[in-house]
């Protein structure tokens, strides 16, 4: 079993920044794909973006150019970086974790998740 557990969210300024972290427990996440998602009130859970186990990244393209994932495996934790925030990035994120290594935007191959955190840029 994994236990994924996001940190870093708070209340930021539209165009500020924020750095979340998800760190692993239970075993080593070195040979899993890990994901970010996300879910706005009243809206679906999307996908922010993810990153393989070899370290290739993808993203959504709502947030390409502004935010940027990256994992440390001595550290068993990945993270999301979050530059040039807008209202519309306001929602609660999620980190997930699949033992296929991939980066999926398909939340139905994630085997474990995190519990969330919330993110709240001002206008």
């Amino acid at each position: 079993q994994v236990q994924l557990v996001e940190s870093g969210g708070g209340l930021v300024q539209a165009g500020g920044s924020l750095r979340l972290s998800c760190a692993a427990s239970g075993r080593t996440i070195s040979t899993y794909g890990m994901g970010w998602f996300r879910q706005a009130p009243g809206k679906d859970r999307e996908f922010v973006g993810g990153i393989t186990r070899s370290g290739m990244t993808n993203y959504a393209d709502s947030v390409k150019g502004r935010f940027t994932i990256s994992r440390d495996n001595a550290k068993n934790t990945m993270y999301l970086d979050m530059n040039s925030l807008k209202p519309e990035d306001t929602a609660v994120y999620y980190c997930a974790a699949n033992v296929l290594g991939i980066a999926t935007m398909n939340r139905n191959l994630y085997d474990y998740w995190g519990q969330g955190t919330q993110v709240t840029v001002s206008s």
